[in-house]
């Protein structure tokens, strides 16, 4: 037989414009107008959209925006709520070509003046609710070429003035309704930049592509099972991660958006009442909240409501919780570098036949991946190789593939770092139990060494959640002159509820081994980001200082 040089495969079946398109989620708005243009897809208090008119606000959007001189890698900041003009922004912006930035509402204006000024914005799109902290930020930046947007929310009645030269409206106003998207050359391209917390230092910028936003986009839709036409409840910051990407996923899942500009458990409730919800996002506490609110605040909703909970492995008791009242919660993990959500904890039919607490715990693992990744796994991370499947052996979570991040804006070095041997590193310890799904144990930062033994916050919190009397808990390392470091933990309480901290010490000691028991505890509110997660950076500074009740 003769050696062939080339294969026929490699012969004459090149990529054209009729069989190759660089994917972007642009284009599910595109669709859904043109299937079911008279379908709500945006309920916004008084305020209505339907798939077309969405998709016509978008365009006029883009248009403007190019008329403003934005050009393509362009960046489009946006400080906004869960609002339709947020939305809007999801579409609109990337469609003129430029790369979406939105910032967390909750941070102070130093921050926000760094991110403008190293994410590079042309444009800002602000909520008049927030002109205190943006006004300031602006005055920081000194970057008197950015131009500034307001959005004025008719649902919004509190202070705010007006900081730029146009309102929203009046913008879209200047914007052709006949405008056509430009979609990326090449699906590689940034769509969007979400900056990290900047914990450690200032916030990296962390960049998103085309084709990654879609692909997640869909992974929401199959990896959760989404039925088409969901109404989907914004309780889920559209600013963390762009919402998980679901507003593009809810673009090509044709649903309804139900935006929501504050979380409040008797809004979420009235809302799944009144508009139908089936589905919704949030961190713990979120759910937690629910769980914990009144019942007569859920009266009337016999219809069932299913739930995403990530941003923080969900404690044992909050999935309890939720399954008592009748939503079904998803575990799903991910982080900023990940689009959000990168892996499911799937779920088998079996289960349902185990005792309520087996089904907690196989549920409130972080799984396996999502469709549209191509791997998550746990590894030596001196070494790169896996760890076994004993569910004991901690190593570090990674992740590989069309899930993950393009890199960080303007920081090669970090970067690399973050790439190293071919894996994306979370810095997440976990251990990779029998059946192949991931469990975390805790962030490496969180690890307490008390006397040479490894104690994980995550087992110590799943215990203090066990008590009746815990809303919400955190445990940090305290130093300690005999064993280096001790669990502390901070404990808030729910509403009416009183116990003393010999109570909770001796309800841990009934769930834990000697040493893993906090040899501290402080009851307080416990302070959270936005999206819910408790901010433990703050707590390690109160842990150093702190004069806990022993």
């Amino acid at each position: 037989m003769t050696e062939r040089t080339s294969s026929p495969y490699e012969q004459g079946l090149d990529r054209n414009a009729a069989n190759y398109v660089p994917l972007t989620p642009l284009t599910f708005l595109e669709r859904s107008a043109y299937i079911y243009p008279e379908r709500t897809a945006v309920i916004h208090g008084k305020r209505r959209y339907t798939w077309l008119e969405a998709y016509t606000r978008a365009r006029r959007l883009a248009s403007a925006l190019k008329q403003l001189g934005v050009e393509r890698n362009d960046t489009v900041a946006v400080v906004l709520n869960n609002t339709p003009e947020m939305f809007e922004c999801h579409f609109g912006v990337p469609a003129s070509g430029a790369v979406l930035n939105t910032i967390n509402t909750r941070l102070d204006a130093e921050t926000i003046a760094f991110t403008l000024n190293h994410g590079e914005a042309k444009v800002l799109i602000t909520d008049r609710e927030y002109a205190r902290a943006v006004g300031q930020a602006l005055e920081l930046a000194n970057r008197p070429d950015l131009i500034v947007i307001d959005v004025d929310d008719p649902e919004y009645t509190g202070p705010g003035e007006r900081l730029g030269r146009l309102d929203y409206e009046a913008l879209l106003e200047t914007g052709s309704p006949d405008f056509v998207f430009e979609y990326p050359a090449d699906e590689w391209d940034a769509i969007s930049l979400n900056y990290t917390s900047g914990t450690t230092g200032n916030p990296k910028g962390v960049v998103y592509h085309h084709r990654g936003a879609y692909l997640n986009a869909m992974s929401n839709i199959v990896s959760w099972g989404m039925p088409p036409h969901s109404v989907y409840l914004w309780t889920l910051p559209m600013f963390h991660c762009n919402g998980w990407c679901f507003a593009w996923t809810m673009a090509a899942n044709a649903g309804v958006n139900v935006c929501l500009r504050r979380v409040d458990p008797r809004l979420i409730f009235d809302a799944i009442r009144e508009h139908g919800v089936t589905h919704y996002c949030g961190a713990p506490i979120v759910h937690s909240l629910l769980a914990n609110a009144p019942a007569e605040w859920r009266k009337g909703i016999a219809h069932k409501v299913s739930g995403l909970v990530a941003a923080a492995p969900p404690p044992a008791a909050v999935i309890e919780g939720m399954a008592k009242i009748g939503f079904d919660i998803t575990h799903v993990y991910g982080l900023t570098e990940t689009y959000g959500p990168a892996s499911v904890c799937a779920k088998h039919d079996e289960w349902a036949a185990l005792p309520l607490a087996e089904q907690v715990a196989r549920n409130g693992r972080q799984g396996v991946r999502y469709h549209a990744q191509e791997a998550i796994t746990v590894l030596d991370p001196q070494t790169l190789q896996p760890v076994p499947r004993d569910g004991e052996t901690m190593g570090e979570i990674m992740f590989r593939g069309n899930l993950v991040m393009k890199g960080y804006l303007k920081n090669e070095k970090a970067s690399a770092e973050a790439f190293a041997g071919g894996w994306y590193h979370t810095g997440d310890l976990a251990v990779m139990q029998p059946d192949g799904y991931v469990k975390i144990k805790d962030r490496s930062k969180d690890i307490i060494i008390s006397g040479g033994e490894n104690i994980s916050s995550i087992e110590v919190e799943d215990a203090l959640y066990k008590h009746p009397a815990v809303m919400a808990a955190a445990v940090v390392a305290a130093p300690d002159e005999k064993w280096g470091e001790v669990p502390c933990a901070f404990v808030e309480l729910r509403d009416g509820a009183s116990v003393t901290a010999e109570e909770i010490v001796a309800h841990c000691r009934e769930h834990l081994a000697g040493f893993k028991v906090p040899k501290k505890i402080v009851f307080t509110e416990l302070p959270k980001t936005s999206t819910g997660k408790i901010q433990k950076f703050v707590l390690r500074e109160q842990a150093r200082s702190t004069s806990a009740i022993e």
